[in-house]
């Protein structure tokens, strides 16, 4: 990956290797040579199906786990090794966070604070921020998920940290919750903190994400800008609208074009320059209504090289073959 002068990474990890003994089961190779560089600045997308590695990777860095061979650094600082040396540096939201019900928002954080030696003003501070105020003083036993995902966020914001981690911060929220937690996230990365946004829910990741990485079996099989995904993953296809779509249809593959009938125009694949399309259809007396290149997204992208749903575990022949198990929602 290259860098760009005066930024740093504050994620490295290189070569690194995770694998569960499981009872009367084959080892569970939940991570294996797996490499990994974030950037400073921004909000970078961790992408893969369920059993990628996701979460396992998470719990390394965060020292809940142990590598079993393999480099892993937090701000140029080893881990697990250097772990408390920088761990005040970075906040995380991993799996559902656990609060005392029948205390106020105001009053969890608030021991939070005290417990870590927070100035009680940040409290108020952070329940601003992430958009609680006005439900501060209400128990968390009566806070929709969205809420409680967005005070388990403000725990993590308390210490000011410069990398926030978040594991799939929008498991079980509703539409409205997820553009919350979207626009917060999005808002936090403009802010200057680094954002590791674990997820599958891709349509969310391609509108708040400036990087990606997408994780498969283990290992990190793509990585850079969405736009560059994006571009990469395009088919080169457009579709075009004409008055007299079957004779337009004949007409271009007389001429080698791959055409699609769709409902009301026709696809052609893989166009390398669309004005061949214009001057063949228009030397054959046929005029174009429209000429539109196929945009690809990311969930797209995403099929295309893991060959696999974002949220669907891997297959049992996968498994046969050597590939990592399904990743526990819980732990993996």
């Amino acid at each position: 990956m290259i860098q760009g002068k005066g930024t740093m990474n504050v994620i490295e990890i290189q070569g690194a290797n995770k694998t569960y003994k499981r009872w009367r089961k084959p080892p569970e190779h939940a991570v294996r040579g797996l490499n990994l560089e974030v950037q400073a600045g921004g909000v970078f997308g961790f992408l893969g199906p369920n059993g990628s590695g996701k979460t396992t990777t998470i719990r390394l860095l965060l020292g809940l786990a142990k590598p079993d061979s393999g480099n892993l650094k937090l701000f140029g600082r080893s881990v697990p090794h250097d772990l408390p040396a920088v761990i005040g540096r970075v906040g995380s939201l991993v799996e559902t966070p656990l609060f005392f019900p029948t205390f106020t928002g105001r009053q969890n954080l608030t021991l939070l604070a005290q417990a870590s030696g927070i100035p009680r003003s940040r409290v108020d501070e952070i329940l601003g921020l992430v958009e609680l105020s006005g439900r501060a003083d209400d128990r968390v036993k009566g806070y929709s998920l969205g809420m409680k995902q967005r005070l388990g966020i403000a725990a993590a914001l308390l210490k000011r940290p410069e990398l926030l981690i978040l594991d799939e911060p929008g498991n079980g929220l509703d539409a409205a919750g997820i553009r919350e937690i979207r626009q917060l996230i999005s808002d936090l990365g403009a802010s200057g903190v680094t954002v590791l946004l674990s997820s599958h829910q891709l349509s969310e990741v391609q509108q708040v994400c400036d990087r990606v990485a997408i994780m498969s079996r283990g290992q990190v099989i793509a990585a850079g800008s969405v736009s560059e995904l994006l571009a990469a993953g395009s088919s080169g296809d457009v579709r075009i609208r004409l008055h007299d779509g079957e004779r337009g249809r004949e007409v271009l593959q007389h001429h080698g074009f791959t055409v699609t009938s769709e409902e009301d125009s026709l696809r052609i694949g893989r166009v390398d320059d669309p004005s061949r399309v214009t001057r063949v259809l228009s030397e054959a007396g046929l005029y174009l209504s429209e000429l539109t290149p196929i945009s690809t997204d990311l969930e797209s992208v995403f099929l295309q090289i893991t060959g696999t749903e974002p949220g669907a575990p891997h297959h049992a022949a996968d498994l046969v073959s050597g590939a990592d198990a399904p990743e526990k929602e819980a732990g993996r």
